[in-house]
């Protein structure tokens, strides 16, 4: 898989690959607008891709070097870290250049054309690419898991790093190949219950955390406590919740067993409960029936809904990325801004992430070790995590990273909190989050799953045929 700078491109190739602007180490090119609206610097081509991918591709290149790696992610944030290492690494740019291909997730495409190209192999195949939460098992365990090299065979210490690092748990379970580490994050995605100071004063008398934690149940592992929250904030006129879904994601990622046991479909009891919860929080008017990524969920962010909701329950994304931007202010006294606090949830899960891996094929297997290590298990200062997790890399937040020790020594104070440091309450979400019941269909089969829970939450259909509704769309549209 390797090849020099200086050779020549033939149709093939660049039909595979856009080409990039060869920058220096360090240098940016004129870029597109991202997420969080600051200036992506990379570098749009027009190239028409393939048929079966269907988007158009991006590239960017860092590094001058003669040997190539060639690094496929989904977003430029990955990229963007490489860029970062090559400035603190000049050295390194001055022997590799990285050759960025991006494509979007939509429709598939990333995974379509990133299949392509690992079943193609040779010089224009990855040599370390990303997943996300959504389909990273396909790449570290399941269809496509045997392109992905062990970080043992690129020369990492991985158990000793993991350990040194204080690696989440749940994050090696998903990048684990037959018990060998082929995928970490740099993100820690285990969740907190995040909620509202004033309402947490105004029914509980206090909005301690500590405090919080103990009426609503954290870390027991069920919902006993937040129930009889739920009623007391109701009496007051509050939501729990701004809808069913805010649950969801926590009863998705406790169960115990996957989706699929033995080739047979399994629906676990703690996922099964989520049909009552639904109907639960419906008919107790307990939520605002909101569903997530709506303009009725980013209401209820600013308390702008029908009742202003207690709290959400998910990553410091989630407070970072989606409540700050629609909290309806920036300081103080403006909307919900300021009024978020954190603490540990009453169940265990985590949402989101991304893992990086190695091709088993390599030809530069200590250039893509050392960008690896660095991106996941460097808990030094001028490592990636502690740039990250101290707002260092110009992502604009104090991010949870997957070194709890990199959290513990970082100031994860957060406005939009109070100025609570948040990074302790994830540390605890971190180790309440498993992710033993995953499997590679899970993004398609929760779907069907919550489409049929929500016909028994709305009274469309009795709780059994809702159930066997949902058996019937995974059985009639996936084959395991």
């Amino acid at each position: 898989m390797k090849k020099v700078i200086a050779s020549v491109l033939s149709v093939a190739m660049v039909a595979a690959l856009a080409a990039g602007c060869n920058g220096g180490a360090g240098e940016t090119t004129v870029g597109t607008t991202g997420s969080n609206g600051e200036t992506d610097p990379v570098a749009e081509t027009t190239e028409a891709a393939p048929a079966e991918t269907t988007t158009t591709k991006q590239s960017m290149t860092v590094g001058t070097g003669a040997e190539v790696i060639n690094l496929w992610s989904f977003t430029n944030e990955v990229p963007k870290m490489v860029q970062k290492y090559v400035e603190l690494n000049p050295e390194f740019g001055e022997q590799y250049t990285v050759e960025c291909t991006i494509i979007a997730t939509d429709g598939g495409a990333y995974q379509n054309a990133l299949d392509a190209a690992l079943l193609a192999g040779g010089d224009e195949a990855p040599d370390m690419y990303t997943a996300e939460a959504a389909f990273i098992l396909k790449y570290s365990q399941g269809d496509m898991a045997d392109f992905a090299t062990t970080y043992k065979d690129l020369g990492i210490d991985v158990d000793a790093k993991i350990e040194e690092a204080g690696i989440a748990q749940y994050s090696v379970e998903i990048g684990s190949r037959n018990g060998d580490v082929v995928a970490l994050g740099y993100q820690a995605t285990g969740c907190a219950m995040i909620y509202s100071s004033a309402i947490a004063n105004e029914v509980f008398g206090t909005d301690d955390p500590a405090k919080i934690e103990e009426i609503c149940g954290a870390g027991t592992g069920n919902w006993d406590k937040f129930w009889e929250a739920a009623a007391q904030l109701k009496e007051k006129g509050y939501a729990a919740v701004s809808g069913g879904g805010d649950i969801w994601n926590a009863c998705e990622k406790s169960a115990d067993q996957a989706w699929i046991v033995d080739g047979e479909l399994t629906i676990d009891p703690k996922r099964e409960a989520y049909f009552d919860i639904a109907k639960t929080l419906k008919d107790n008017g307990w939520s605002n029936d909101a569903s997530g990524w709506t303009e009725a969920w980013y209401a209820d962010m600013k308390g702008a809904g029908p009742q202003k909701v207690f709290a959400f329950f998910g990553p410091a994304w989630l407070i970072n990325y989606t409540i700050n931007p629609n909290c309806g202010g920036t300081q103080p006294g403006e909307g919900t801004y300021g009024d978020w606090r954190v603490c540990a949830p009453p169940v265990g899960f985590f949402w989101g992430g991304t893992w990086v891996l190695g091709n088993k094929d390599t030809d530069n297997k200590e250039g893509v070790a050392k960008l690896i290590e660095w991106i996941t298990l460097d808990t030094s200062e001028t490592g990636l995590q502690y740039l990250w997790a101290n707002d260092l890399m110009g992502n604009g937040a104090k991010d949870t990273v997957a070194s709890s020790v990199v959290m513990e020594k970082s100031d994860g104070k957060t406005a939009i909190c109070g100025d609570q440091n948040i990074f302790p309450a994830f540390i605890a979400g971190n180790k309440y989050a498993s992710a033993k019941a995953m499997t590679q269909y899970d993004e398609t089969i929760n779907r069907y799953f919550t489409d049929a829970a929500n016909l028994y939450a709305n009274g469309e259909m009795e709780k059994d045929e809702a159930i066997e509704t949902f058996k019937s769309n995974v059985t009639d549209n996936l084959s395991f």
